[in-house]
């Protein structure tokens, strides 16, 4: 990169990072972003959130680029509306998870994200949704098995985010890839996918490398996407493990934390 902006690949969150707990992208961040890729730099936004609940953030941003979602399952062309790559979970692999995460801890709620441009996150009873995203209530469990997934959520009755999370690795961390990836949300994933799996399918698609890549983000699921970035960027409301490995902690996603950054690096 020119001596102008020192990374080609800005690397963002969007839950809690992008967005501010309202949903909305502030002016101040969009003028960053958009200085960055006036640069010369990639915006690659890397969510936890599956592509059709992600689809509206990005063309309310009118985002026309690459973005990886569904955890790193799926890169998804937001200009032209199609997805490129997509990682299902093994439902069989996922049934003896589940079974071995309940002996240990008891009876789960739970909710699926089906995989597709089009598919639905289900809920079961008992699971509480965060935020405003759609879902789809489902009463028979063996309706979350019909269709191919690329996650399952799971909330426990009495145990924290860190403890379900904790108790989930030790019960079945050979079978799936549990990520905490925001408050109530602990996910059962295809074993070994992870934000960086995507990432750099999706950096490589560009011919960007991890040396070339910031990224920011506020959960532990952004851990894999620092320790394959240049640097990583916690904000200043991230999880305890994610500013543990950051190289630099931000303002908050209320306060800008990105456009904080991406102004110094543009000078």
């Amino acid at each position: 990169m020119s001596g102008a902006f020192p990374y080609g690949l800005v690397a963002t969150d969007l839950d809690g990072t992008l967005l501010r707990s309202d949903e909305s992208i502030s002016q101040r961040t969009r003028d960053a972003l958009a200085a960055a890729t006036a640069a010369g730099a990639a915006h690659i936004v890397v969510t936890g959130r599956a592509a059709p609940w992600t689809r509206h953030v990005l063309d309310d941003l009118g985002y026309q680029g690459l973005a990886v979602c569904g955890q790193g399952a799926q890169v998804y062309d937001a200009g032209e509306h199609r997805l490129l790559t997509s990682v299902t979970l093994d439902r069989r692999l996922a049934r003896v998870a589940l079974a071995k995460i309940e002996a240990e801890v008891g009876p789960l709620f739970l909710a699926a994200s089906q995989d597709g441009l089009d598919g639905k996150v289900l809920v079961g009873p008992g699971y509480a949704v965060t935020g405003r995203l759609p879902a789809t209530p489902f009463t028979d469990v063996s309706d979350v098995w019909a269709a191919p997934l690329n996650k399952i959520y799971i909330q426990h009755p009495t145990l924290s985010d860190d403890e379900l999370a904790e108790a989930s690795r030790r019960a079945a961390g050979g079978f799936v890839t549990v990520a905490l990836a925001g408050e109530g949300i602990v996910e059962l994933l295809p074993l070994g996918l992870s934000k960086a799996t995507g990432l750099s399918l999706a950096a490589r698609r560009l011919g960007l490398e991890p040396t070339d890549t910031i990224a920011f983000g506020d959960m532990p699921n952004d851990i894999p996407m620092f320790t394959w970035s240049s640097r990583g960027v916690a904000m200043a409301n991230a999880h305890e493990e994610l500013r543990a490995v950051a190289n630099e902690v931000t303002s908050s996603n209320e306060e800008d934390g990105i456009a904080v950054v991406l102004e110094r690096l543009l000078g």
